[in-house]
């Protein structure tokens, strides 16, 4: 009977470590959301989740524009679905299907400052769980500077340590009070 239990704790153990995750994406990396990015090479090996969040960084010259299939596809910014300006900008990506972000300034979406994302359901996702920073990697939110049109990265962010580690504790609790109830 302890044996069937068990495998069933690791079983969920197991489930929950691989499901409640989800990761931020510096889009363009460190050199940012810039006319210099090749932004279709950085978003091509790619698989974005719903849950998962794309940080915009650039500098205050630039902006952001999300779209329609239509507007992305002829770089229009007259109709945009909604406008960033502020250079540091995170966008949660909250339910599956494409998703269009042009640069707000039309000569440099033309110029392949443009990015399609393609999210993909993930079952597992619950909106109350937001993207985490990894556990102990110093990742900070650095801010844009107006001097540069380069901002700096802390690259990808991953989450879900703290929720294994969280689990494991108790797996390994419910397993301890379960021999002691035996005995």
């Amino acid at each position: 009977m302890a044996t069937k239990q068990l495998q069933v704790y690791v079983l969920v153990i197991l489930s929950l470590a691989l499901t409640c995750t989800a990761t931020t994406y510096v889009v363009g990396d460190s050199s940012g959301w810039d006319i210099s990015t090749d932004l279709e090479t950085w978003e091509k090996n790619k698989t974005f989740y719903v849950g998962d969040a794309l940080q915009f960084q650039f500098s205050s010259s630039n902006s952001l524009d999300e779209v329609t299939q239509q507007n992305f596809n002829t770089c229009s910014t007259t109709n945009v679905l909604k406008s960033y300006t502020n250079g540091n900008t995170t966008i949660s990506l909250s339910k599956p299907g494409p998703r269009y972000f042009i640069s707000g300034n039309k000569l440099y979406c033309l110029g392949g400052m443009k990015l399609q994302v393609n999210v993909e359901n993930n079952q597992a996702y619950s909106p109350a769980s937001a993207p985490q920073p990894a556990t102990g990697s110093g990742a900070t939110h650095p801010q844009p500077s107006s001097k540069s049109n380069i901002p700096t990265s802390s690259g990808v962010m991953h989450g879900g340590w703290d929720t294994l580690m969280s689990v494991s504790l108790g797996f390994m609790a419910t397993v301890l009070y379960s021999q002691l109830v035996q005995i």
